[in-house]
C-alpha cells in the first residue's frame, strides 16, 4: 500500500485516491453468445460477449497443412448514447484510430494468456460495447473481456470441441494516473479528462505487467512516480481479481 494521501485532496465521488470503484461483473448477460458478461465499475459499462468461429485468419492458414495455432481478437465500440453528447457509429468499415487502438490493446493482451495451441482450428471473437461511459472503458473492457473468454472456453470443453483449458493466468486492467501531484487509481472521466498523467495497467494476478500504456498529459513525470502508480494499480486490481475469481471457481474446466 502506498503512504496516505493528502488530506487536502478530495475526488468527486469521496473514494480514497487508493480506492478503486467498486467493480461488478454479470456473467451470462447476453444468452445467445458463447461467453458474456456486463462488467460495471463506478457509472461505466460495458458488455463483453465471446463468439467462436471455425476456421483461422488467412494470414495464419498454410497450404495442405492444418494451422499451428488458433487466434483470438477483438472489437470495441461505444454506443451512440453511452456519452454525454451522442457517439457516432463507426460506419462504411471505417474505425476511428482511438477504436482502433483499444481494440488491438484487448486483442493483445487477452492472447497473452493464453496458449493459442489449444483453441485449435477456431477463432474467438471478444467483442466489447460500451453502453455507459465514465472512465477506465477499456481497462473495463479487458477485465470483462477475460471472463467473457473464460466462459466460451468452458463451454468449449464441455461440448468437446477443443480439449484442454488453453488460459494460462488471470488477467485484468486498471487506470491510474496523476492529477495535483496525487496519484489516483481508476480514474472517473472528470478526472481522467483533466489528470497530468494518465496510464492504464494491464497485469496477471502474479502481478506481471502485460501492457502499461502512459502519457504526460500536462506535465513530466519521474521514474519514482511511475513506480508509484504501479504499485498503486496492483494494489487496486486485486479487487477484479477477487471478483473474477468468484466466477471462475463456478466454471467446471477452470483451471488456474
Amino acid at each position: 500500500m502506498t503512504d496516505s494521501p493528502p488530506k487536502t485532496f478530495i475526488r468527486t465521488d469521496g473514494r480514497q485516491t487508493w480506492e478503486p470503484r467498486p467493480i461488478s461483473i454479470h456473467p451470462g448477460f447476453i444468452e445467445n453468445a458463447d461467453g458474456s458478461v456486463l462488467v460495471e465499475t463506478g457509472k461505466t459499462r460495458v458488455i463483453c460477449t465471446a463468439s467462436v468461429e471455425e476456421g483461422v485468419p488467412p494470414f495464419l492458414q498454410r497450404k495442405d497443412q492444418p494451422p499451428k495455432h488458433g487466434w483470438l481478437t477483438a472489437e470495441y465500440g461505444m454506443l451512440p448514447g453511452s456519452t454525454g453528447r451522442r457517439k457516432k457509429r463507426d460506419s462504411g468499415g471505417k474505425i476511428d484510430g482511438r477504436t482502433q487502438e483499444i481494440q488491438r490493446l484487448i486483442g493483445r493482451s487477452l492472447r497473452s494468456v493464453v496458449g493459442l495451441k489449444a483453441l485449435g482450428n477456431h477463432t474467438f471473437w471478444i467483442d466489447c460495447d460500451v453502453i455507459q461511459a465514465d472512465g477506465g472503458t477499456r481497462t473495463a473492457a479487458i477485465t470483462g473481456g477475460f471472463v467473457a473468454l473464460a466462459i466460451a472456453l468452458d463451454r468449449m470443453i464441455s461440448e468437446k470441441r477443443i480439449d484442454s483449458w488453453p488460459i494460462q493466468h488471470q488477467l485484468a486492467a486498471v487506470s491510474v494516473g496523476l492529477k495535483e501531484g496525487t496519484a489516483l487509481v481508476d480514474l472517473k472521466y472528470d478526472e481522467d479528462s483533466q489528470a497530468d498523467v494518465d496510464l492504464n495497467v494491464v497485469q496477471t494476478s502474479e502481478g506481471e505487467l502485460v501492457e502499461v500504456q502512459g502519457t504526460a498529459e500536462h506535465k513530466r513525470f519521474r521514474r519514482e512516480q511511475l513506480d508509484e502508480l504501479l504499485k498503486l494499480a496492483e494494489e487496486g486490481l486485486k479487487s477484479h481479481f477477487q471478483i473474477q475469481r468468484k466466477i471462475l471457481d463456478d466454471l467446471k474446466n477452470a483451471k488456474l
